[in-house]
């Protein structure tokens, strides 16, 4: 059944569960990855190298400034979380899924059950926009493009806001993201390229663009 003959407080688990199937994530197989990498804000420059694990560990190497590093790492990480495939019923089996309105992001998806008070929208089985009660604060997630890897879709570029749960006043300025991926190895196991984030303030007064280059490629075989 389409997201907008979706009637408002009816049971949408199922249509939820095939966007949420439809996302990619690696194959069991993947054991990681390796590459150089480059940060770059401005006219500041860092070059290094990195690995990825498959239980999500990173490293980058020949950066001496910590913050950098762990400025890089958390970035492959953030990525590498949403490629683990997770059964919809580890994730979300505690949870109740129910319609709400239609808009043009796509049907609204109320959440009850374990993660009440979280929701999101849905249009043509891809997850558009998510709204996530996470440590004590609302992240609000919008995708505006994706990729169609044959495999799943991956989200290539979106915005970030961290908001107040209960005034629903932003904590945070919007953070732009625009990712590139690509694959490797004869499996096709997707892995991000580069990244670029604009965020800009509470009053939209935009920062230095940082971007993030990872190049050089390899799967890790053992």
């Amino acid at each position: 059944m389409p997201e907008a003959d979706f009637k408002i407080g009816s049971d949408c688990k199922n249509l939820f569960r095939r966007a949420y199937e439809n996302r990619y994530s690696w194959n069991e197989d993947f054991k990681g990855y390796s590459g150089s990498c480059i940060y770059q804000k401005g006219s500041t420059i860092y070059k290094g190298n990195f690995f990825l694990t498959s239980d999500l560990k990173t490293k980058v190497r020949d950066i001496k400034d910590d913050k950098i590093t762990k400025l890089i790492s958390s970035q492959l990480w953030e990525v590498a979380i949403h490629r683990v495939k997770r059964s919809f019923e580890d994730v979300h089996g505690g949870n109740t899924f129910t319609s709400g309105d239609v808009n043009h992001v796509g049907l609204e998806v109320l959440v009850g059950g374990q993660s009440k008070g979280d929701s999101y929208r849905i249009k043509d089985d891809i997850v558009t926009m998510v709204n996530r009660n996470m440590h004590g604060a609302l992240i609000n997630i919008l995708t505006k493009e994706i990729k169609d890897t044959s495999k799943g879709y991956l989200s290539t570029s979106y915005n970030s806001q961290y908001f107040d749960p209960l005034s629903k006043q932003p904590r945070s300025g919007k953070c732009l993201y625009e990712d590139k991926f690509v694959p490797l190895g004869l499996h096709e196991q997707w892995v991000l390229e580069s990244r670029s984030i604009q965020k800009f303030d509470l009053e939209g007064i935009k920062s230095e663009n940082e971007k993030f280059f990872f190049k050089e490629l390899h799967l890790i075989d053992n």
